[in-house]
């Protein structure tokens, strides 16, 4: 169901913004087609507070709520950013309690699905290359566009550990990958001291989306993937191969 309510800002993660595909509007929904329909499903937030969801809810009840009688369950979709830190998850408490004091009979659900994987880890790059043209750039190891995409798609800003915005730092360097794509950069990062070819650049809450979302463009190879145990120790856990690459074509 399209709600016709979101306070999403990014035009690409608003499944309610004009023209979109992602749920039928009040105007367009047929109630005589609902024989054998079970539940109703809205997606609306992305990244979102609770007070988000309290909006959308009630555009939802508004356009919708009289068909909810015969469901057997409703889903509030994704975008619960749930374990961020200053999420107000008394309130989700507060607002389930009262939709199933009006509703007692549905199954409610959530899919919080980034705020369980979010800030479990980080995507390691190295400085393979520098480069001048009008103004420093550094070459990684990596790709934006294979490895980062949502970086391209949103756009998405990562936070780069120990780096600032342009000007910010002494020294600013546009950040690039390795592939072919002119497109294949990130933007422009500043620094306390000049990068060296060799240095480690350090995505901060980059594997989550950064796992499930990568491709193989041009053969370029997958980010190993592992983990630090308490001690400190690196553990391999698996290492991506060309014959992988391979069995994509």
């Amino acid at each position: 169901m399209n709600p016709e309510f979101s306070t999403v800002e990014t035009d690409i993660y608003n499944p309610c913004g004009k023209f979109s595909r992602l749920g039928v509007t009040e105007k367009e929904f047929k109630p005589e087609l609902l024989d054998g329909i079970e539940g109703l499903h809205f997606h609306a937030l992305c990244e979102q507070d609770a007070d988000a969801l309290e909006g959308v809810l009630k555009a939802f009840e508004a356009k919708f709520g009289k068909y909810l009688a015969q469901m057997k369950w409703v889903n509030f979709g994704g975008g619960h950013h749930i374990t961020r830190k200053d999420y107000h998850r008394e309130q989700l408490v507060q607002i389930l309690k009262d939709f199933r004091s009006r509703y007692p009979h549905l199954q409610v659900i959530l899919e919080p699905g980034e705020a369980v994987g979010w800030q479990t880890g980080e995507l390691v790059a190295t400085v393979e290359d520098i480069v001048h043209n009008e103004m420093d750039i550094a070459i990684l190891n990596v790709s934006i566009s294979a490895h980062m995409p949502d970086c391209l798609e949103m756009p998405y800003r990562p936070t780069i550990t120990g780096a600032g915005f342009p000007g910010e730092k002494p020294f600013t360097y546009k950040i690039t990958g390795g592939t072919c794509l002119a497109g294949d950069q990130l933007g422009d990062f500043s620094f306390d001291k000049p990068l060296q070819v060799g240095d480690r650049i350090i995505f901060e809450d980059m594997i989550h989306y950064t796992m499930v979302k990568t491709t193989f463009f041009n053969g370029v190879r997958h980010p190993d993937i592992g983990m630090f145990d308490m001690s400190g120790k690196f553990h391999l856990l698996h290492k991506f191969t060309y014959e992988q690459f391979k069995e994509k074509l």
